[in-house]
């Protein structure tokens, strides 16, 4: 029988119990940096031809808390504490990206739970890909070869068969093993802010905590210019905005140099837009495209990043012969005829309306368009989105098709809302729907090229700046109303 290779790693850093979330956090960072400069060291080595008689493996860093009792401080919060005794457990990733965050998730756990939590490092082994901020074969010069055949022979690469999305899922069990202190394990992170950058073209470093979705170019290029016009105008509360490619245009008020890098040949398949204010707490707006399965695939990523919320801002077909072109449809509830989260969340699981942002929206509505009470019923109707997976729905079985939008009440229908509101429902980031009629196509009033330009110079500019108030008054509120426990399950992690 084949002896199994050794494995070389950098000397093991003692597990060590904090009171001070900060300190906590620095050994995070300092557990992390250390090994994958490790990592990257002998990869580095490997490729200049250096020959490799053992494995080469450093592992992620945890957070640990084991507690004996129920109690805690304080019951209305819905996260920052565990679900019940036992001991608690998670790998992290990328501090200096999570630092703000994670120190608050340990300060709550401290606080909740008046006991220490244990930093270490875990046996979870760091992907080589991973030791790297955005592509190894750009960083590291890594650009396949005969190497590249024998890499899983001497490093670690990421296993997809390990990140999966059974915590949030709630499908995970593993006999023995600590409960799950946060939603994703640290490699699963780092599996989505590699995809972040591949698909929106910006490092995850500019996401901010407030994301709007859309499915129109028109309303990331309104954006863009009311960004570029608040930076040059030295923007209050702004400190940058940045664009694929990472062109950062940093706030005149700074005065420092205009663009830093130069705009990318192509733009990415879903680009990304970056209003940067202190502490996360500005707005990212992606151009996801059509269709549900960019829905799905970008939420996918985008939650890792624990935003407070997100706000999908588009176009729909209107269902009823009452709505006009440009009507805004706030949606309090979704057929999910998409299909793109089945498995994962089944149909029989309700997508609720959030209280919170449904408020936010409407008063954003009522305070652009200068309406209220009954007579915002003349621009808007709440009511169910239909979302399904066909762009042409309406050429097939009509009489079929009236029948089910009708039994279901639906008075809008799109391709995206209904994936992102199941995927903010199941990721636990509150979410919200405000679709804008670009055509009635049971009634004869179809999107042809000349309505639709009309259409769009009309509309997009008073429907983005509904989408940024309303986010406005979401960030007024308490974090604890916004991240309210009706979306947290029975025994949920202790991270937001």
């Amino acid at each position: 029988m084949a002896k199994a290779p050794s494995i070389v790693s950098p000397k093991r850093i003692a597990t060590e119990a904090f009171t001070d979330a900060a300190a906590a956090v620095a050994r995070l960072e300092e557990i992390y940096e250390r090994n994958t400069a490790f990592l990257r060291q002998r990869f580095q080595a490997y490729l200049k031809g250096e020959k490799l008689a053992t494995r080469v493996r450093a592992v992620y860093p945890f957070v640990r808390i084991t507690t004996d009792t129920h109690a805690r401080l304080d019951s209305r919060l819905a996260y920052g504490f565990v679900s019940g005794p036992g001991v608690h457990e998670t790998t992290v990733t990328r501090p200096d990206l999570f630092r703000a965050y994670f120190t608050e998730q340990i300060r709550l756990l401290l606080v909740n739970h008046r006991v220490p939590v244990e930093i270490g490092e875990s046996d979870e082994p760091i992907p080589v890909h991973f030791a790297y901020r955005r592509d190894i074969s750009s960083e590291a010069g890594f650009a396949g070869s005969p190497a590249e055949r024998m890499l899983r022979d001497f490093f670690d690469t990421p296993d997809l068969a390990t990140m999966d999305d059974a915590i949030v899922n709630g499908t995970w069990q593993r006999a023995g093993a600590p409960v799950p202190l946060a939603m994703f394990r640290a490699a699963r992170v780092d599996y989505s802010l590699h995809r972040l950058y591949h698909y929106t073209g910006t490092d995850p470093e500019h996401f901010q905590n407030f994301v709007i979705f859309t499915n129109y170019q028109f309303y990331v290029e309104a954006f863009a210019r009311i960004c570029r016009e608040r930076m040059a105008a030295g923007d209050p509360n702004g400190d940058a905005f940045v664009e694929p490619g990472n062109l950062v245009m940093p706030n005149a008020r700074f005065g420092g140099p205009g663009p830093t890098t130069a705009a990318p040949e192509r733009m990415p398949q879903m680009p990304a837009f970056h209003l940067v204010m202190p502490d996360y707490g500005g707005i990212t707006m992606i151009n996801i495209g059509t269709g549900p399965s960019n829905a799905r695939n970008i939420t996918d990523h985008v939650a890792v990043m624990r935003p407070y919320a997100w706000l999908m801002l588009g176009h729909c077909a209107g269902l009823r012969n009452t709505q006009q072109l440009g009507d805004y449809v706030l949606a309090h509830g979704y057929v999910r005829e998409d299909h793109v989260l089945d498995e994962e969340l089944p149909l029989w699981v309700p997508i609720p309306a959030l209280a919170e942002m449904q408020v936010a929206i409407e008063q954003a509505v009522g305070e652009v368009t200068g309406l209220s009470g009954f007579e915002l019923k003349r621009v808007m109707r709440t009511g169910t989105v239909a979302s399904v997976d066909n762009r042409n729905w309406e050429i097939g079985d009509h009489a079929a098709i009236i029948r089910r939008l009708s039994q279901s009440r639906a008075i809008a229908l799109d391709m995206e809302a209904a994936a992102i509101a199941a995927n903010g429902f199941r990721f636990r980031v509150p979410y919200g729907t405000l679709l804008c009629v670009s055509d009635k196509p049971l009634h004869g009033e179809i999107k042809l090229a000349g309505m639709a330009g009309e259409f769009y110079r009309q509309r997009v500019g008073q429907h983005l700046e509904i989408g940024l108030r309303a986010l406005e008054k979401l960030k007024a509120q308490e974090r604890e109303r916004l991240h309210s426990r009706k979306l947290r399950s029975f025994a949920e992690v202790a991270f937001q």
